[in-house]
């Protein structure tokens, strides 16, 4: 339903009983509404108005004796039609900027950061997925022996993104080879992105002038486990507990279903990444999600950029959530944290 399709009474009774259920989490009556929000009808206008909003699917009646409480569908109406957006407070912002802009050494603990300050100011779970590596552009490559048959590879990605990985050779490693193999690597590869050199490696090290070539070979074989990146293992959580505390999930059928949706980081991260898509913030509410064990939240999210890269950052939480402000909140924090990775 479109929300030009609305009066202008059923309109101002759905918004009036969004806002309070999302403060209260309790179903919400027709004296309730006329009373606190002051809309000059009486309690009995307001009961027949919010019979017309449920027969409209915009609004249900959890229990006979209850008041109603908004639908997915009326979520939707809300959010595209009637919610403008609640700015951050000075405060807010200069905590978001303060935290996020630390002097950290490496992109991934920006990254957890975020999604630590994105939970503790939105009180829900925030979420941070990493740029793609795969459209990075590799500048350097590092190899150094930590032992005398195993050797570190670091991955370095503009815009400051870092892969390591841990290799074993069959036989003993001679800090000569190493070094000369790491000059190989980086005339061949560096400028490249990662997705290109996934694509054409074995070509590019084709014929290589080192004298051992046992550790171009090592690095060939390699290929899967360093340059393959799910989004799984560049997610990053915060506030797991905000989702325990919330009123949706004293249910313990809906707290364990949302749990398993927690410990099943790669389809979550894919959900999230396919959301964040889009330029600007993405709300999706409830069964939009796709996800059974999920139909009780709601995710909004939003991309961010490190140069020509683009990562996701966004909260989840339950549908009644203050998407005025949680939308303010993702889209500050991504315009942010773009600002700090392109530079």
């Amino acid at each position: 339903m479109a929300f030009e399709n609305l009066t202008e009474r059923e309109r101002f009774v759905l918004q009036s009983l969004i806002n309070y259920y999302i403060s209260t989490a309790e179903p919400v009556g027709s004296k309730v509404v006329a009373q606190k929000y002051k809309l000059g009808i009486s309690p009995a206008t307001v009961r027949n108005t919010m019979q017309d909003l449920e027969e409209m699917g915009l609004i249900t009646q959890p229990h006979t004796s209850a008041g109603r409480v908004p639908t997915d569908k009326g979520y939707r109406v809300y959010v595209d039609g009637m919610m403008g957006l609640e700015a951050l407070t000075p405060s807010e912002e200069d905590q978001i900027r303060r935290e996020i802009c630390a002097d950290y050494a490496a992109v991934e603990d920006i990254l957890e950061q975020t999604a630590r300050v994105l939970a503790t100011v939105s009180k829900q779970l925030g979420l941070t997925i990493a740029p793609r590596f795969d459209k990075g552009i590799l500048t350097s490559i590092n190899l150094i022996p930590v032992a005398d048959k195993k050797i570190l590879v670091i991955l370095a990605v503009k815009h400051g993104l870092v892969r390591t990985v841990l290799l074993e050779a069959e036989s003993s490693i001679d800090l000569e080879q190493v070094e000369k193999t790491a000059r190989i690597l980086n005339e061949r590869l560096s400028g490249l992105t990662l997705g290109e050199i996934k694509d054409s490696i074995d070509v590019r090290l084709k014929e290589t002038s080192a004298d051992d070539p046992k550790l171009i070979k090592l690095f060939l074989n390699s290929t899967d486990n360093l340059l393959n990146f799910t989004d799984a293992e560049q997610m990053h959580l915060g506030g797991t507990t905000n989702i325990v505390d919330q009123p949706e999930f004293k249910d313990r059928e809906k707290l364990r279903s949302m749990i398993e949706v927690l410990e099943e980081k790669k389809l979550l991260a894919e959900l999230v990444s396919a959301k964040g898509i889009k330029e600007g913030i993405t709300i999706t509410i409830g069964r939009e999600i796709d996800r059974g064990e999920m139909q009780s939240c709601s995710l909004v999210t939003s991309p961010y950029k490190a140069g020509k890269v683009r990562g996701t950052i966004g909260i989840i939480g339950p549908t009644r959530m203050r998407y005025s402000k949680l939308a303010s909140l993702v889209e500050y924090t991504a315009k942010l944290l773009s600002e700090m990775l392109s530079k």
